[in-house]
C-alpha cells in the first residue's frame, strides 16, 4: 500500500495557526506513507493537478488530503482521484481547519491536534473499500408546488427548457400573494402588468399542465424517479362555461369573512375571484356551502343561465411520475391578534398593510377607495415589524419587505389625499434593494413623518385608535390620535409546511422556513436529492429576489433532466441477512424511508437510491445486522485507536 499526505495552508485560515511543515513531516512517519507534501491551496487547479501527477509518478494506491471541512471539497478530490486513476473512495479528508485552526489560538497545541487527525486519517484510509457509483434513469418532467409568483417562473423556465411540467396549486387559482398587491416597489409598477402575462404563458404552454385545488398528499422514489400522489378538490363550476355574470353570488345566502380581504369583508360560499387571479371563473366552497350541510341548498345551480354548475362532482386522486420537484409554497402573513397590546380583532380600524392594499386596488372592495364602515381617514399610522425582530412571538427574523412595502402605501395614499396626515412608527429602516433608498427618501419628502418608534400598545379613545410609542431619539413617551391604524405585518412560513417536510424529506431551519443544503454553495438545493426550494417557502423575499430564486431552482432542477441519468452514492446502507432478526427497528428510524422489510424472508433490504448514508439505521441496530459502507466498525475503530496512540504520546 503507497499513501499520498497532502497538508493545506488554506491561505492563512490554516497556517496562521497551525505549523504545516510539522505536520507534513510528521505524515512521512506513518505507516506505509511514501509521500508528504505541503501547498498554499490543495482545492486550487494547480494543487489538484499536483495530486493527480503524483498518484501516477508515485503509484499511489490511497490519498489523504488535510485541509477544510469534507463537506467543503470532498466531492472535489474524489474527482481528482479519478482522474488519477483509482478508485474515488481509496480517499479520506482530514480537517484540520474548522476542527483545529479555527477553534484553537495555541499554535502548538493546534498543530499537535493536526498530526492526531492526520495520523487518525491515515489509519482509516488503509482500510477504506472500493466503492462504485450506480446510476439511474431519469424522467424529463418537473413536480413544482405553489402557483404564485414563485412557482409560474420556475414552471416557464422548465417548460421552455422543453420538460414537461406539472404545477400544482392549493388554491382554486393561480396568483399567490403578487395577484393581490397593487403597485410594487420601487418603480411602482403594476403587479398585474407583469404577473397577468406570466399566468397566461404558463396557462398556454403545451408542456404545462396546471392543477389548482391540488394538494400532494403521498411520495414515493427517488431523484429521476419520483411517484407523486396528488388529491385534487372539485370546483363545482365548470370554467369552459362560467362567463363571471354573477348571478350566482346574487342568490347565495351565505355570508363568511373573505380570505381576499384578511376578513376585511364578506364573500359568498359561491366565489368570483377578482383579477388579476386565474383562472378567475367562479368555484364553490364547498366548506362554507349549505349545500354540503344538511339544509341542501341549489340556489346557485339554479341561477346560472349557463348550467355551468354542478354539486355532484368528486374528489379525485392522481399519480405523477416527474424527475424533479421543486417546492415554491410562499408564506403567511402573521396574525397580528398574537399581540393583543395591538387590539387588532377589537379596533374594527385597526388594520393590516395587506387589507390596506385591497383597499387601495381599484379592483378591490371598495374600488380603490379608503373606506371602512362607511367612513374615510384623514389620520392615518403605519407601524412596523410587526410580529418580525420579536421575541415575544417567536419570530427572531427580519421580513425584509415590510419597510418598503409602508412606504409605497404612504406614497399612494399621500398622493391620492394630499392633506391626509401620515406618520410611520418604525424599528429600523431597512431599504436594501436597488433603488430603495432614493425610493424612501422620496416618500419623507412628501411630508410624511417617520418616527423611530417602539410601540408599547394601541388604545381606543372617542372611539378612534390612539398609538402610544416611546420616540428613542428623544426618548419621550409619545401618543398618536389616528383614524386608521395600518400594522405592517411580516411573514411565516404558510399552513402545510410540516406535512410537506415529512413527505419530502426537508429540513427547515429555527425560524420554520424550509433550510437549504447549504447557504452560498447550494443556496436553492435540499439535502434530499432532487427537490428545490424557490421563493419565500426558504423565508422572507421581496418579488426581485423571489423570481432569482425561482430562476435558479429551474437551472438546478434542470441539470438531472438534461444529463438523463443520476448518480447514486455508493456510501449508503448493507444489510447482513445472515445476521438480521427482521426487527424493523431502522426502517421506523430512517426519515428518507430507504429500508422496508421483505415480507417472505423477513429481512430488511436497502433502497440505495434513496438511502442518504445518515446512519441512524447502523445506530439502531441492535443485532449489528446493517452497516454503512465505508463507515464500518473496524473502519472507526482504527481512527480511534490512532488518536489514541498519537494522545499518548503527546501526554508523555
Amino acid at each position: 500500500m503507497r499513501i499520498g499526505v497532502y497538508v493545506c495552508h488554506c491561505g492563512i485560515n490554516i497556517a496562521s495557526v497551525v505549523d504545516v511543515a510539522a505536520v507534513r513531516d510528521y505524515a512521512k512517519t506513518l505507516p506505509d506513507v511514501v509521500l508528504a507534501k505541503d501547498y498554499q491551496y490543495m482545492c486550487s487547479d494547480p494543487g489538484q493537478e499536483m495530486v493527480r501527477e503524483d498518484i501516477g509518478e508515485h503509484q499511489l494506491d490511497r490519498v489523504v488530503i488535510a485541509a477544510c471541512s469534507p463537506r467543503m471539497h470532498e466531492a472535489t478530490f474524489r474527482k481528482v482521484m479519478e482522474k488519477g486513476g483509482i478508485n474515488a473512495y481509496y480517499f479520506e479528508e482530514a480537517n484540520i481547519r474548522e476542527q483545529c485552526s479555527w477553534v484553537h489560538s495555541d499554535r502548538e497545541v493546534a498543530t499537535e491536534k493536526a498530526k492526531e487527525l492526520v495520523a487518525a486519517a491515515v489509519a482509516r484510509v488503509h482500510l477504506q473499500e472500493s466503492l462504485q457509483e450506480k446510476e439511474a434513469s431519469v424522467i424529463p418532467a418537473a413536480l413544482i408546488i405553489g402557483g404564485g409568483i414563485a412557482g409560474l417562473t420556475a414552471a416557464k423556465d422548465m417548460a421552455e427548457a422543453g420538460f414537461k411540467v406539472t404545477l400544482l396549486e392549493r388554491k382554486p387559482y393561480l396568483g399567490g400573494h403578487v395577484a393581490k398587491w397593487t403597485d410594487t416597489f420601487p418603480n411602482m409598477a403594476k403587479a398585474s402588468e407583469f404577473l397577468t402575462p406570466l399566468m397566461e404563458l404558463v396557462k398556454t404552454h403545451e408542456n404545462v399542465e396546471v392543477l389548482t385545488s391540488g394538494e400532494l398528499v403521498d411520495l414515493e422514489g427517488f431523484v429521476g424517479n419520483y411517484q407523486a400522489k396528488v388529491s385534487l378538490s372539485p370546483r363545482y363550476v365548470d370554467e369552459t362555461a362560467c362567463t363571471r355574470c354573477g348571478k350566482c353570488l346574487e342568490v347565495c345566502p351565505v355570508e363568511v369573512p373573505d380570505e381576499e380581504t384578511w376578513g376585511l369583508m364578506e364573500r359568498k360560499a359561491i366565489v368570483l375571484p377578482p383579477p388579476p387571479h386565474d383562472p378567475d371563473t367562479a368555484f364553490i366552497d364547498a366548506s362554507s356551502c349549505r349545500h354540503f350541510t344538511e339544509e341542501g341548498c341549489n340556489a346557485c345551480v339554479s341561477a346560472c343561465p349557463e348550467g355551468a354548475i354542478s354539486l355532484e362532482a368528486q374528489s379525485e386522486e392522481r399519480i405523477i411520475d416527474t424527475g424533479v420537484i421543486i417546492v415554491a409554497t410562499g408564506y403567511n402573513l402573521f396574525d397580528p391578534a398574537r399581540k393583543p397590546e395591538l387590539n387588532y380583532e377589537k379596533l374594527p380600524t385597526v388594520i393590516t398593510g395587506p387589507q390596506l392594499e385591497r383597499l387601495l386596488d381599484e379592483n378591490g372592495p371598495t374600488k380603490g377607495k379608503l373606506v371602512l364602515n362607511g367612513e374615510s381617514p384623514k389620520r392615518i399610522t403605519f407601524i412596523h415589524c410587526v410580529g418580525s425582530r420579536d421575541h415575544t412571538v417567536g419570530n427572531l427574523y427580519c421580513s425584509r419587505v415590510c419597510c418598503m412595502f409602508t412606504a409605497k402605501q404612504a406614497m399612494m395614499i399621500k398622493g391620492r389625499y394630499p392633506d391626509m396626515r401620515i406618520r410611520v412608527c418604525y424599528m429600523d429602516m431597512r431599504t436594501f434593494c436597488r433603488g430603495c433608498e432614493e425610493f424612501y427618501n422620496a416618500v419623507q419628502g412628501m411630508g410624511i413623518y417617520y418616527t423611530r418608534g417602539m410601540v408599547s400598545e394601541i388604545f381606543p379613545k372617542e372611539g378612534k385608535p390612539v398609538v402610544r410609542f416611546e420616540d428613542t431619539f428623544l426618548e419621550e413617551m409619545m401618543e398618536e390620535p389616528s383614524d386608521w391604524v395600518v400594522l405592517a405585518v411580516g411573514m411565516e412560513p404558510p399552513e402545510g409546511t410540516e406535512s410537506l417536510q415529512n413527505l419530502l424529506k426537508l429540513s427547515r431551519s429555527a425560524d420554520g422556513f424550509f433550510l437549504e443544503a447549504h447557504p452560498k454553495l447550494r443556496p436553492v438545493d435540499t439535502d434530499t436529492d432532487g427537490i428545490f426550494l424557490a421563493g419565500c417557502c426558504q423565508g422572507p423575499r421581496d418579488i426581485a429576489d423571489t423570481v432569482s430564486s425561482a430562476h435558479a431552482a429551474a437551472s438546478r432542477a434542470s441539470i438531472p433532466l438534461f444529463a438523463g441519468k443520476v448518480a447514486i452514492a455508493p456510501i449508503v446502507a448493507e444489510v447482513d441477512t445472515e445476521v438480521c432478526a427482521g426487527c424493523a427497528l431502522c426502517e421506523q428510524v430512517c426519515v428518507y424511508g430507504a429500508l422496508k422489510l421483505d415480507e417472505m424472508s423477513k429481512k430488511m433490504t436497502v433502497n440505495e437510491a434513496v438511502c442518504k448514508g445518515c446512519g441512524a439505521c447502523s445506530a439502531t441496530c441492535p443485532s449489528s445486522a446493517i452497516k454503512l459502507r465505508n463507515f464500518k466498525n473496524h473502519q472507526l475503530l482504527a481512527q480511534i485507536d490512532a488518536l489514541c496512540v498519537k494522545s499518548a504520546e503527546i501526554s508523555g
